[in-house]
């Protein structure tokens, strides 16, 4: 039975990423998510409803367009995958409860957001702007933090964020990061509480600083290249949502045992 009910929370995230493949495409350039309705991107033809199976439909037509035999993206899979994985995921760490919904919901805007700005260097405000107040909601009627929690991360999130962005051109000579990272930043606020917001920055700047400066030290990207920060913000929210208690446990535990002043 509860393999049955996994396998079934799987199927509805591939379909779910079958969507969020619509949006990685088609947010960047302002285009409807909506109309008009799938279609191959090289030879434009509608896509019929047995050609948009998600993942089977890619295994049974060998990754490539029925229609122009062109090589169809590994993304497309491989979004879906992974948008099933973490569904399953999230139901195994906080059980069927509404909060794992909304959670999920996160988890897909998380995809979205790192494929968007992995590729564009941006992060679209239709999903940043819906995003906080629907994380506010959610903290006042599913979530296991309070409304405040929840305020107060969104703005500390967003606080912090446009303050290194304000700053960094005094320090640096040029900006830091972006506003689209200031408003994800808020918006994991508003679905997280200031605790967890704080440590999604924390690990989202350690593992930015160790990719970057490995790309770096490897010259496989210069100095000057400008870095995605989106992507480490989305795995810092990801470490934090599924670890974040024992995370700061761990690090409230270390500094009583060393009787270092924690602050």
């Amino acid at each position: 039975m509860l393999l049955s009910i996994f396998a079934a929370i799987f199927v509805l995230g591939l379909i779910v990423g079958s969507f969020l493949n619509v949006c990685i495409l088609r947010l960047p350039h302002d285009m409807s998510v909506v109309l008009p309705a799938s279609h191959c991107p090289a030879c434009k033809t509608p896509l019929r409803a047995f050609d948009n199976i998600p993942l089977l439909s890619f295994i049974a037509l060998r990754g490539r367009c029925r229609y122009c035999d062109v090589k169809i993206s590994w993304r497309y899979p491989l979004v879906e995958s992974l948008n099933g994985l973490a569904y399953v995921f999230a139901a195994v760490r906080f059980g069927l409860e509404p909060a794992t919904f909304v959670y999920a919901l996160l988890l897909s805007t998380l995809i979205v957001v790192t494929l968007i700005d992995l590729n564009h260097q941006i992060i679209p405000n239709e999903i940043t702007f819906p995003g906080m107040p629907l994380g506010l909601i959610a903290a006042a009627t599913v979530l296991p933090l309070s409304w405040l929690d929840s305020l107060i991360g969104l703005l500390c999130g967003g606080g912090v964020l446009f303050f290194v962005v304000w700053i960094s051109p005094y320090i640096f000579g040029r900006e830091g990061m972006g506003m689209g990272d200031v408003k994800l930043l808020a918006m994991l606020g508003a679905f997280l509480g200031w605790k967890a917001t704080l440590l999604t920055l924390l690990l989202g700047s350690f593992f930015g600083a160790v990719v970057g400066g490995g790309l770096m030290a490897t010259k496989l990207i210069k100095h000057s290249e400008p870095i995605p920060f989106g992507p480490f913000l989305a795995l810092g929210a990801v470490l934090a949502l599924f670890f974040g208690g024992s995370l700061i446990e761990w690090y409230s535990g270390f500094f009583e045992a060393t009787d270092l002043p924690l602050r």
